[in-house]
């Protein structure tokens, strides 16, 4: 049995934050204190925790003091804000916004990719973007086998993955439609209710967005292939919870449909969905809630001899963004890595 660690969630009422202390009780993590920290909007209100009611605080200097762990999901610039304090408080932060993700120093997890990074942090570690956490954990055990030579990825993403509030709206302006009315959009800048559009996050001057280009950096870090092909479009769809990708991958030989089953069947973190008489594959519904990445409909590129196509849906906000950083986590405190590290020398960023 690992040894008990203080544990704070800052952002703890928002939807990775809830999801977090689900997840926290669920999986028996080994907590010795908890503490619930938000902004002062929310600070005073209650969540429940094994059954107990724990007070939400605001956030202070005061507030890492007796922390040894912080899962941080309260956004980018929440953590920007108080990385240096945590750090000096001498806890770890894993962060689940992009602050850090792409800083050299500060190791990129998903632990069944690259658990070994983990332990070069100093005092940072990041959850990758829900997209990549999601593709990656379903083709990394391919290019283990032959290494990948080029990534074509297609997002359809829901509206959980811009937060509880995005997930409210669409439901609001879905029964404004029905109801015959307007539907009004405030979170995203279009009505997603019955509709979709690209990713609203920012265009690069090559036409690419903020959410396409973390795939492409991201899985490069991760997966410790600078060079590595990977171009992504991605979508905002009228789903409420779990993303589903369309993968196109590129290899230098031929890799059998069969072998490539076979791998995803059994690698972890990866269920494997497939009735091709039913013609029934990972649906967004089926993956809501659960842990594993649902894969299915793999089959050759006939456009390619060397091209294999897969589909996948994963519960953003669970694998996607909390359970990955429960699972780090984990690690940091079964491989007894909590303390910080000043070497990066064995790991290639």
């Amino acid at each position: 049995m690992s040894e008990p660690v203080r544990v704070a969630i800052l952002g703890a009422t928002g939807a990775v934050g809830t999801e977090l202390l689900e997840l926290l009780d669920y999986r028996d993590f080994p907590i010795a204190s908890l503490k619930l920290l938000a902004s002062e909007r929310s600070a005073g209100s209650y969540l429940t925790f094994k059954g107990e009611k724990l007070l939400v605080e605001a956030v202070t200097e005061n507030s890492f003091e007796d922390i040894d762990l912080v899962l941080a999901s309260a956004g980018g610039s929440t953590s920007k804000a108080w990385a240096k304090t945590i750090v000096d408080s001498g806890a770890v932060m894993v962060d689940n916004s992009s602050a850090f993700r792409m800083e050299p120093a500060v190791p990129l997890i998903v632990p069944e990719i690259n658990p070994e990074a983990a332990n070069y942090h100093q005092g940072i570690i990041a959850n990758p973007n829900c997209t990549t956490i999601l593709m990656g954990v379903a083709i990394y055990p391919l290019h283990q086998v032959q290494p990948i030579e080029r990534v074509v990825v297609s997002t359809y993403q829901s509206a959980s993955g811009a937060g509880a509030r995005a997930m409210e709206e669409l439901k609001v302006q879905s029964q404004a439609i029905l109801n015959g009315q307007d539907p009004q959009p405030e979170i995203f800048p279009y009505s997603l209710a019955f509709n979709l559009f690209p990713h609203n996050s920012p265009l690069n001057h090559e036409g690419y967005c903020t959410e396409e280009m973390k795939m492409v950096n991201e899985t490069r870090k991760i997966f410790k292939a600078p060079n590595l092909r990977v171009t992504a479009t991605c979508v905002r769809v009228p789903v409420m919870r779990a993303h589903s990708e369309a993968v196109n991958l590129e290899f230098a030989a031929p890799f059998s449909v069969t072998e490539a089953r076979e791998i995803l069947a059994n690698a972890p973190g990866v269920k494997l969905v497939e009735d091709w008489q039913g013609n029934y594959f990972p649906m967004p519904r089926d993956a809501s809630g659960k842990d594993e990445v649902l894969v299915g409909r793999i089959r050759q590129d006939i456009s390619h001899p060397n091209g294999l196509e897969l589909w996948l849906c994963g519960d953003q906000i669970r694998k996607g963004a909390a359970l990955n950083a429960v699972q780090i986590g984990e690690l940091l405190i079964e491989k007894n890595w909590l303390k910080p590290t000043t070497s990066m020398a064995n790991i290639s960023q």
